[in-house]
């Protein structure tokens, strides 16, 4: 095992793919992919990873884009030399999903037709389509099957689609912290934010400029789920009850989590669109394999080995909701592991480092196949 480095400077790429029927019967054309690579791909074509992101995040997964960028990719503690997705080993690749506003054809993308962004013209996405454009991608690089899909929150949604849908095209898949289907709270959550988006001045049906977005609008969605995102013990021990820094005249809230919070909404809308935001939130959503046998029936043409990671403080994707996919994986008689990682950091602890989760799937991907 090589010792723990950057993969360092990454080069963002693009590819422009051919038609894509969604789901809905629209035609995407063309599927245009926003992807980064890491490590080198073997002669046999045989060492390829997918990672697929969660709701807000990008193809952006590892490195730098340049020399001066203070935060590595979203995945970076995981993926490079030496690290659990190890690019002495493999060849790793990211992508941006459709619908998404990192480069991948989306909202933001110019119509055809119009010579205008889509906005809320462009047709609706769902995590099936998500997929379709990444098995468009990954035969760009001419690989016929992927050693593993990997992916966490929406991204485990996305690798358990891979599954069912490309059955031949995947030897492992891992899935960490998500769910077959969203129950009636994460719908719930999820429909707040839209709604603060839909009743912003500046949202215009979707169709708002450059210079007048739905700002105040995405901010409050964005506070709404990142709640969600941490554990109350989490909250507890970063917040407690005090106030915010300085003092009550200079701010908008009567206590630091608030003030937290106003400030993750305010960043957020620098960096995502308002339509990407519901086009996203609306698939993931939609996305139901069913429970119970149901379930069952739906992963049945998956014929890869799986890994679920669940854990303990997630209360927006709780255990229960992997250990629903483990049960129904070995009801078809699926070679399943299932480990709930015990944290106190919320959801968002398959983003953090974590020595055991990188064990976890360290172990898993170098384990013979037939085990």
């Amino acid at each position: 095992m090589g010792s723990k480095q950057s993969v360092g400077i990454v080069e963002p790429k693009t590819a422009v793919l051919g038609d894509l029927r969604l789901d809905n019967g629209s035609v995407l054309s063309p599927t245009v992919v926003a992807y980064e690579t890491y490590g080198t791909l073997s002669p046999n074509k045989d060492n390829a990873i997918l990672i697929c992101h969660a709701l807000s995040g990008d193809a952006h997964a590892a490195g730098f884009h340049s020399d001066g960028e203070k935060r590595p990719g979203w995945w970076d503690e995981y993926i490079g030399p030496g690290k659990a997705f190890d690019t002495n080993q493999y060849f790793v690749i990211s992508s941006n999903v459709i619908g998404g506003c990192k480069g991948s054809s989306g909202p933001m993308s110019i119509n055809p037709v119009s010579g205008k962004p889509y906005g809320s013209s462009f047709p609706f996405v769902s995590i099936k389509d998500m997929v379709a454009a990444q098995k468009l991608l990954v035969e760009s690089f001419g690989i016929q099957r992927l050693l593993c899909v990997a992916g966490g929150s929406m991204g485990g949604m996305q690798a358990l689609q891979w599954s069912i849908s490309y059955p031949d095209a995947l030897e492992n898949c891992i899935i960490l912290a998500s769910s077959p289907e969203h129950s009636a709270m994460q719908i719930a959550f999820n429909e707040v934010g839209r709604q603060a988006i839909l009743s912003d001045p500046n949202w215009n049906n979707g169709l708002y400029e450059d210079n007048a977005t739905p700002r105040k609008g995405l901010a409050l969605a964005r506070m709404m789920g990142h709640i969600t995102y941490l554990s109350d013990h989490k909250m507890r021990e970063k917040f407690g009850r005090n106030p915010p820094r300085g003092n009550l005249l200079n701010s908008d809230s009567d206590f630091a989590v608030g003030s937290y919070l106003i400030y993750q909404g305010e960043s957020f809308v620098d960096r995502f669109d308002a339509n990407s935001y519901i086009y996203v939130t609306k698939a993931l959503d939609h996305f139901s394999l069913g429970k119970g046998q149901e379930l069952t029936k739906a992963l049945s043409p998956a014929q890869c080995r799986f890994l679920v990671v669940s854990y303990s403080s997630d209360w927006l994707y709780p255990p229960s909701q992997s250990r629903e996919i483990v049960k129904s994986l070995e009801a078809s008689d699926k070679r399943v592991f299932y480990v709930e990682l015990t944290t106190n950091e919320g959801h968002d602890s398959f983003l953090l480092p974590n020595q055991r989760q990188e064990d976890v799937i360290r172990g898993f991907l170098n384990m013979p196949v037939n085990e």
